[in-house]
């Protein structure tokens, strides 16, 4: 993947810009080359008519060059675009030493004061599923803001270059960034540059969204109803994944506009194979723009309007994944027969070898009747020892009683002890990476009173938790002393899909000591709401961990929207 494709917020080219274009698409020395974010003539006209700044009115570049250091930390090295103004480099934070992105304006610069506040409160939302903004700072009478590079991710411009999205990717791309941006309109955030260049996948897989505010900030853009305006763009960009086509009649992120004088058709009539629920669902979000929601269903105004209507769709699966038949096996000429024999020659019948005669001569016969006295002589063994085993059979039947009493006072002696409930004596919640999830309801689990439950957060991803971002979630238990745990039986809150749970023997009630230097005690997958997790081999521990690294679809309640989680009401160990 391009290093500039991954730049934290996007950039647009002009006519001005064709040598630097033409610079910013070649190899860089480490052999990575670098994609500038296309849009459309028309594009550029629009937003220079909204900003009010023409060919004359634009405010000269800044006089920067590579090499240059900003606040002697962070060393531009390539110039990304220049453009009303302001300038994009992929720079180096010298401190951290990390590759970041940098936006340069002079501070004097009509859009310099909404930069810095769109920048600063787009960093304050701390919001995994956007590219973070670092730092937003005015200095030497110079406005910068800086902000991730991601190197390992993928523009969805570049993804669509090469077609359509799959089925189940274009159902996870609408779905991430549907959540992500309903979660930025709770915050009073909007993005109004959503396309397929601010859209990000990594190389985990997951959608990460660039440039949440200070895209439009940059370039002066502005809405009345933001909501939308973003809620169009989810709309855009899903009947693009599935189309490979622009919703519109203009060309733009390298995809063909639709056909002039016809309108906005579905998905599905542009091309064969389309999914028909999510055909439907990028109308509805394209309603607004003049289209026609199919089943006459409500148009979707907001993104999180957009994320109910996904719940409410069946859910669409990963595909299976494809294996391939192995080839025939071939035997070899050793297992034919025809080892360490010559090759036969063109047109040359080879003889048929004559099978070996029956055992007719002297030998043979002395062999067939050497054989058949050992039959016999094994046929009067064998009665001579089954008579005898009847004859003992007979004198100890005097003795079955006593014989029987023994037995039964042996199996008395050696009966297993029956398994025994175990007492936690307190809990805590484990958190290996992010954010705890309740860590205040973790008595709950143990109370006795299946009304009361602790639970995790909802997740975009599932029923597999995502390593990259939270490998699982889980809690420990302390049970006083060290005692021999050979089962857990755990009532949840819901189900569907799978719930995966663990047990691991650790030895503190912390978070401290990391899993891969635990104890696995036994694992258990459910679609139900409960589950049982045998230990193999009964260990003797005084903390064990409980921990969930998949979780089932669930409805939104008050606590959470709807996502992938699970929530634990009672809890009990045997031993």
């Amino acid at each position: 993947m391009a290093e500039r494709s991954t730049a934290a917020v996007d950039v647009a080219d002009n006519s001005d810009d064709q040598s630097l274009t033409a610079q910013a698409d070649q190899s860089t020395a480490d052999g990575v080359a670098k994609n500038q974010e296309q849009e459309t003539d028309s594009d550029a006209a629009q937003e220079n008519t909204e900003t009010g700044i023409d060919g004359s009115g634009k405010m000269p570049p800044l006089e920067l060059h590579s090499g240059h250091k900003l606040a002697r930390r962070y060393r531009l090295e390539e110039c990304v675009t220049r453009l009303d103004g302001f300038s994009s480099w992929r720079a180096v934070d010298e401190k951290l030493r990390r590759a970041v992105g940098v936006h340069i304006l002079p501070a004097d610069h009509s859009r310099a004061r909404s930069v810095l506040a769109s920048a600063r409160s787009s960093a304050l939302l701390s919001d995994p599923r956007f590219v973070q903004v670092l730092d937003a700072v005015e200095e030497n009478d110079v406005v910068y803001v800086v902000h991730e590079w991601l190197p390992d991710a993928t523009e969805l411009t570049a993804l669509l270059a090469a077609g359509p999205l799959e089925v189940y990717d274009a159902y996870q791309m609408v779905s991430q960034i549907s959540s992500a941006m309903a979660a930025a309109h709770r915050e009073g955030l909007a993005h109004l540059r959503l396309n397929p260049n601010a859209v990000l996948r990594t190389s985990t897989g997951q959608w990460r969204i660039r440039g949440l505010a200070v895209n439009a900030a940059l370039r002066g853009v502005s809405s009345d109803t933001p909501q939308r305006t973003d809620t169009e763009s989810i709309g855009a960009l899903l009947y693009a994944a599935l189309t490979q086509r622009w919703p519109y009649e203009s060309d733009a992120y390298g995809l063909s506009g639709l056909p002039k004088d016809i309108g906005l058709i579905p998905p599905d009539q542009v091309r064969a194979g389309v999914h028909r629920g999510l055909s439907e669902l990028a109308m509805r979000a394209l309603v607004n723009d003049g289209a026609t929601a199919s089943r006459h269903e409500s148009p979707c105004t907001t993104p999180e309007e957009l994320v109910k209507a996904i719940g409410e769709m069946p859910r669409i699966r990963p595909p299976e994944p494809a294996f391939t038949t192995p080839p025939e096996y071939q035997r070899t000429t050793y297992q034919q027969g025809t080892y360490g024999r010559p090759a036969p020659h063109p047109g040359v019948t080879q003889p048929v070898p004559t099978p070996p005669p029956p055992l007719q001569s002297r030998t043979g016969k002395a062999l067939k009747w050497a054989v058949s006295a050992l039959l016999i002589a094994a046929l009067g063994l064998g009665s001579w020892q089954l008579a005898d085993a009847l004859i003992g059979q007979g004198n100890n039947a005097d003795d079955t009683d006593k014989t029987q009493t023994t037995d039964e006072g042996d199996k008395g002696g050696n009966k297993p002890k029956p398994a025994e409930p175990l007492t936690i004596q307190g809990a805590q919640e484990y958190v290996a990476k992010g954010g705890a999830q309740s860590p205040g309801n973790v008595a709950n689990t143990y109370d006795g009173d299946s009304s009361t439950y602790w639970r995790t957060k909802s997740f975009l991803d599932g029923p597999e938790m995502n390593p990259a971002y939270k490998p699982g979630v889980g809690i420990v238990y302390d049970l006083g002393t060290e005692q021999t745990v050979e089962s857990s039986s755990i009532d949840l809150r819901y189900t569907g899909d799978h719930t995966t749970i663990t047990l691991y023997a650790t030895d503190s009630v912390g978070s401290s000591t990391p899993i891969s230097s635990m104890e696995k005690l036994g694992s258990v997958t459910t679609t139900g709401d409960k589950a049982a997790v045998k230990v193999g081999k009964p260990v003797k521990t005084r903390y064990v961990l409980v921990w969930l690294t998949a979780m089932p679809m669930a409805p939104g309640d008050s606590y959470s929207a709807s996502g992938y989680k699970q929530a634990i009401t009672d809890l009990k160990f045997t031993g």
